[in-house]
């Protein structure tokens, strides 16, 4: 087709994408020529705010290696992760739900660890969290034989494939739910963390004035062939940053009930007051099993890193 306006360039595309075999490529591609062409003419964009752009997502490559996602922290830090799982559960978004983002820091190969056991695998100061988590269908019976990963970031803040202080997989763990679809572990008490500001998501974050922290959280996948694979987050409600959350994950439902307290206890003698304890019921729903690809595969060399925490204006 030979250009004659403006309007003929989206025409044209449109025209080519006609030819696409796959329906479901050709859906989505149209939309997102048609709201890219309609988006550039709203905003008036200039050849130099392009150019911009394109610097913007090279980027996002450039910033991502084998322990640093950056184009899923971006999409996180747009609210883009937080919607897309809102409208693949809970009724696409319109009810409450257990799944919520699964983040950039999700690794494959979790140690298998026994009901019961600790994932705390190298010194790790704070307090002691002992947890409880039951997996059910929709019907109320127990979800039994599942695959359950847990991971979290210490309490100063990193994730163990950020920290070379930490020993590998440290606060991660692969669990099997029992017959009654129950799994019980010990951690420590995660803590809130800022996310990295040393590329252009960073940027992004300045330029709004945003601060770049994200809320303590406790991660959960659970797979089981027969179940649409369930991944979760469950909040600190006491964490300042609950209602700010740089990557928008907090939902009302998955706010933990992290329950301190200030009595030893019974059978571990090795715990000083305070402690935590934290039970949650997750739902599983019928679907076919699939693992995420990780968006990370290995953890960082040399000295801890040192991310600076962005003030909001």
């Amino acid at each position: 087709m030979i250009i004659g306006s403006e309007k003929d360039v989206t025409t044209a595309v449109l025209s080519e994408l006609e030819r696409a075999p796959n329906p479901r490529f050709c859906e989505i591609m149209s939309a997102f020529v048609r709201h890219l062409h309609d988006f550039a003419r709203e905003v008036k964009l200039t050849e130099e705010e392009f150019q911009a752009a394109v610097g913007y997502i090279v980027a996002l490559g450039k910033h991502t290696n084998e322990n640093h996602n950056e184009a899923v922290l971006m999409s996180g830090t747009l609210g883009f992760s937080a919607l897309i799982c809102l409208l693949n559960n809970g009724d696409h978004g319109q009810t409450e739900t257990d799944a919520n983002q699964l983040g950039p820091f999700w690794r494959l190969d979790s140690p298998r660890t026994e009901t019961g056991g600790s994932i705390v695998r190298s010194p790790t100061p704070g307090p002691a969290l002992f947890v409880e988590a039951r997996f059910r269908d929709v019907a109320g019976k127990p979800v039994a034989g599942a695959e359950v990963d847990i991971w979290q970031s210490s309490p100063e803040g990193f994730y163990e494939n950020q920290d070379p202080q930490q020993s590998d997989m440290n606060l991660r763990g692969k669990f099997i739910t029992d017959t009654n679809g129950r799994i019980s572990f010990r951690s420590v008490k995660p803590a809130g963390y800022p996310i990295p500001i040393d590329g252009p998501v960073g940027d992004l974050l300045r330029a709004q004035r945003r601060h770049n922290m994200r809320p303590a959280h406790l991660h959960f996948l659970a797979y089981k062939t027969g179940f649409k694979t369930l991944i979760s987050q469950l909040y600190v409600p006491d964490d300042k940053h609950i209602d700010s959350d740089v990557q928008f994950g907090v939902t009302r439902h998955l706010i933990g009930n992290y329950v301190r307290h200030d009595e030893p206890r019974a059978g571990a003698a090795d715990v000083t007051p305070p402690w935590y304890s934290l039970a949650h019921t997750f739902v599983m729903e019928k679907g076919t099993a699939r693992l995420p690809k990780p968006p990370i595969s290995g953890r960082a060399r040399g000295a801890r890193p040192q991310i600076p925490h962005l003030e909001p204006a």
